[in-house]
């Protein structure tokens, strides 16, 4: 067990996890927040419609990834000149201190505060290049598809808990200690053990040091730099499309089930706690299986396709039931679809500049995710709480007509 504990693949999936589970409580609580006026945890003034908390809720998640689009190609970069576990401990010890200042935000209806804490949040959350270049470090090339499905399954695990807790703690019909800010503190708590965990297990993977200097800019020139390497290029823009359309659905998801079905945030919760189970399904068994037989091209080809389907569909269910015999296919096609995109770029990008590569590739998915939620609060202001979700899906289809139309001599074997 102790052997385990030290496996950095392990140490990365548990670090991951809590991560995602930080980023997660939120999701059943936005509702509450801003589209539903006559809860008690509504921070807006009386007066202000609903259709304004539609736009604050798309501008509260773009924050948060405006925050990851300057800090992950940085903290990619550092982790590269610094080592993997220094740059991921002071990242956990940020997370700490932002998810407390959420919390407390929420308890005092601080608007401003929980908007500024947001982006703050964003930016020490965007460790996921030196996860993967963690990986990297650590794993032959053939295998980082199974590897990097580590991530997703962690990111499937965190939709599982997250969003459930979220939903469980911020339930004051429970218990009349719970309430919006609850999830926050309990995340507060797994933040720290994180970082005790980390500080006491983490071997250092990364040894062959790089000396350049450091562009705090850099999110901004690595999307110039993603169009400028045609053998990645492509599938730079797959992935762009891709997270556009899946941020579009992750914003407003919750907000549809509510408004569309009538869902509470437990209900939220545990509604994204069943997508999490497919996409862990999925990352921790299905693709191992998966790339056994297939190559990464051949999966994404359908997976991707999949995806922008059953966003789709779920908007056209008239029943619950039938929204939660559709989730399978999509979480499925989702949790394929991410491992895949992950280990097929760092298959092909050059071993000693993996934090690098995963620093731009996170760069264009950051500011994929955060563009997105902010349109996708007026697309829904000015339609229906379920647009976004077909705005998902057709993006979803763009990335997939863009990667089964390039021939390009990406490393698939």
């Amino acid at each position: 067990m102790r052997a385990k504990l030290k496996s950095p693949l392990f140490i990365i999936f548990i670090t991951i996890f809590f991560d995602l589970l930080g980023f997660g409580v939120i999701i059943p609580v936005l509702p509450s927040l801003f589209a539903d006026p006559s809860s008690q945890f509504f921070m807006l003034g009386g007066g202000v419609s609903v259709q304004t908390g539609y736009i604050l809720t798309g501008l509260l998640t773009g924050l948060f990834f405006l925050g990851q689009f300057f800090a992950a190609p940085i903290l990619g970069e550092l982790s590269d000149q610094h080592g993997r576990k220094k740059i991921i401990f002071i990242s956990l010890a940020g997370t700490l201190v932002a998810q407390i200042l959420m919390g407390t935000s929420i308890a005092i209806k601080s608007t401003v505060l929980l908007f500024a804490t947001r982006l703050a949040h964003g930016f020490m959350t965007a460790i996921i290049p030196v996860a993967q270049a963690t990986i990297a470090d650590i794993t032959p090339p053939a295998e980082r598809a199974k590897n990097f499905g580590l991530i997703g399954a962690a990111f499937g695990l965190g939709f599982i808990v997250g969003p459930f807790l979220g939903g469980i703690l911020s339930d004051h019909t429970l218990s009349p200690y719970f309430g919006a800010s609850t999830p926050f503190w309990f995340a507060s708590i797994l933040a720290i053990i994180n970082l005790v965990f980390v500080a006491r297990f983490f071997k250092e993977t990364h040894f062959t040091r790089t000396k350049r200097p450091i562009e705090w800019m850099r999110g901004i020139k690595n999307i110039v730099r993603a169009y400028n390497m045609p053998t990645l290029r492509p599938l730079f823009l797959t992935s762009f499309f891709y997270n556009a359309g899946f941020t579009f659905y992750t914003t407003f998801a919750g907000i549809f089930l509510f408004d569309h079905f009538g869902f509470t945030g437990k209900s939220i919760g545990l509604y994204f706690a069943y997508v999490g189970v497919w996409i862990a399904i999925t990352q921790g068994f299905l693709i191992r299986r998966a790339t056994s037989r297939w190559n990464e091209r051949t999966i994404l080809g359908k997976s991707i396709l999949g995806t922008a389907i059953f966003a789709v569909l779920q908007t056209l269910t008239g029943a619950p039931w039938e929204l939660f015999l559709i989730t399978p296919f999509f979480s499925i096609s989702n949790g394929f679809t991410m491992s895949n995109i992950s280990g097929l770029l760092s298959r092909s990008a050059p071993k000693e500049a993996q934090g690098e590569i995963m620093g731009i590739a996170s760069s264009m998915n950051a500011i994929a995710s955060m563009i997105p939620p902010v349109l996708s609060g007026f697309v829904a202001a000015a339609l229906s709480p379920s647009s976004p979700l077909i705005v998902a899906g057709l993006l979803c289809a763009i990335a997939w007509a863009i990667f089964v139309s390039t021939k390009t001599n990406l490393k698939t074997s």
